[in-house]
């Protein structure tokens, strides 16, 4: 395996500016997964595209969610500095076609691109924080990212909405370019000189297979639900994903330097981290995604209010992420944080199961914030946790396979919410005289509703986005059993001889991990 590294540390003084650049970026990355949804129906109508316009926000996801691995991998193997810029020019140079695109077609083919781009800027930012910060220290700063996040998912569709009310839905993916080049800027001077390793060979076929398995995730649940989850096209995709999976494993094994290394799957730590960002994901997802649905459609307030009305779960979330980022300098209490993490976040999505038509803003407020801490705890420590367990040359891919999981774990969650919504929606609206062209996913369309129907079908919306945070809750209790059998983080392990100096190796990192898992 190669031994590509990067320096040791960034310039002097320029942690902070490292740091400053990184956020920037994953800043961009990440709004351009949200920024879309608002602007979507003003862009199906000047590029005559409503037919197909849901795939410019899934072209952006599958791209990225298929090309992290690779972007992991390659960082471990030429030097992430390098492959950063490389990203972030790729994610730049899209956004400018995004912008300039004169049809559907263009801008579907820019949204690959860009998220190609934005794949590799996020993977690689999480991995430099590992090179930059020794481990004791990597929560606090792991945690900004997390909030970046937070966010994100609720200032991108707020953005977006002003650009095209404002300006134009152009200039929300213009705007990338000025932020770009400054954090490129910035970037290029601060972080550390990436140094070539030894030759190796680039494992094509096993990227080709984690791309085609990404894809098929990808496109199972983004369009499950609009497709039929019974019909030919999902079903198929679904048999295709199952066998390249497994087909997936023989073909890492003989890689001279597989993209997906197996004996990191060997590590419980790995796999068990990894499931806990899948399962903590999907809950993420389908809070910040359908809360501001809820508010708009049920509370009648505008996309901006919404935004608002959403600061309490912001603020949670910022509040958790820094506190967590410092009690986790304590190695052994990385555990501990992400159960008190999972543990408020199951609270809150239980509190949202009981949030009906009538419920006061104060109350809904209380159940945000209370949200917000639990999803902040958990995404720095879920990567935290994985960096500290392996070697610094697979800090790459290591990190690649979380982002990877969260990535298939928002979509899922995204997905699945959805279908939940939906037929619970359809099941108490059943019958009901409702008006022509009345839409549940367009919260102006609530006001062509008979008066005499209004309380009615607002009542059955709550009703069904309440129960479906309860059908979602229970995949936090099983990221708890796994927080659980995860087991105390020890100094004593590949975290604690890395800082020590020494180089461990991934079996060392392994065995760690199976000694910290208590036996079944």
């Amino acid at each position: 395996m190669s031994k590509a590294s990067e320096s040791s540390s960034p310039r002097a003084g320029g942690v902070a500016a490292a740091m400053s650049a990184l956020i920037l970026a994953v800043l961009l990355a990440a709004l351009d997964q949200t920024i879309v949804s608002t602007a979507l129906p003003r862009m199906a109508q000047d590029l005559n595209g409503f037919d197909d316009i849901a795939w410019v926000s899934a072209a952006y996801l599958l791209a990225s969610t298929a090309v992290t691995p690779l972007w992991g991998k390659l960082g471990d193997m030429f030097g992430r500095k390098r492959l950063y810029l490389a990203s972030t020019s790729i994610f730049l140079i899209a956004s400018v076609v995004c912008g300039l695109a004169q049809n559907l077609p263009e801008l579907i083919g820019a949204r690959v691109l860009q998220g190609v781009g934005g794949g590799g800027m996020i993977v690689l930012t999480f991995a430099l924080v590992g090179d930059i910060v020794a481990p004791s220290g990597r929560g606090r700063y792991q945690g900004m990212f997390g909030s970046v996040y937070g966010v994100a998912s609720i200032v991108g569709p707020l953005l977006g909405g002003v650009f095209t009310d404002q300006l134009s839905w152009r200039w929300a993916f213009l705007v990338n370019l000025p932020v770009g080049i400054v954090a490129m800027t910035i970037a290029a001077w601060a972080l550390p000189a990436a140094t070539r390793g030894a030759k190796a060979r680039i494992d094509y076929a096993g990227a080709t297979l984690l791309a085609a398995i990404a894809t098929g995730l990808v496109l199972v649940t983004s369009f499950g639900e609009r497709w039929g989850w019974g019909s030919p096209a999902i079903v198929g995709l679904i048999v295709a994903t199952v066998a390249l999976a497994l087909l997936l494993v023989p073909v890492e094994r003989r890689a001279a330097a597989p993209v997906l290394p197996p004996v990191m799957l060997a590590s419980r730590t790995v796999v068990f981290s990894s499931l806990i960002g899948f399962f903590a994901n999907a809950a993420m997802f389908a809070v910040l995604v359908y809360l501001p649905t809820y508010l708009q459609i049920v509370h009648g307030v505008s996309a901006t209010l919404s935004g608002i009305h959403m600061l309490p779960l912001v603020a949670g979330l910022v509040i958790s992420q820094s506190l967590a980022g410092r009690w986790a300098a304590h190695v052994e209490r990385l555990r501990t944080i992400l159960l008190a993490g999972l543990l408020a976040n199951l609270a809150g999505l239980l509190l949202l199961g009981t949030i009906g038509a009538a419920t006061d803003t104060l109350v809904l407020s209380v159940y945000f914030l209370i949200t917000g801490v639990g999803i902040g705890m958990i995404p720095m420590v879920v990567l935290t946790t994985v960096q500290n367990s392996v070697p610094a040359t697979d800090l790459g891919a290591a990190s690649a396979v979380v982002t990877f999981a969260r990535s298939i774990g928002a979509a899922f969650g995204v997905a699945v919410f959805g279908a939940l919504l939906s037929t619970g929606f359809a099941e108490r609206t059943h019958g009901l005289p409702t008006a022509d062209g009345f839409d549940a996913a367009r919260p102006d369309t609530i006001g062509r509703l008979p008066a005499a129907l209004r309380d009615t079908v607002l009542d059955a919306f709550a009703r069904a986005t309440a129960t479906g945070y309860l059908w979602i809750a229970p995949t936090l209790a099983v990221g708890i059993l796994l927080a659980l059998l995860l087991g105390p983080a020890r100094k004593s392990g590949a975290a604690g001889r890395k800082s020590e100096g020494a180089t461990p190796t991934l079996g060392s990192a392994v065995a760690d991990a199976k000694d910290s898992v208590p036996a079944a």
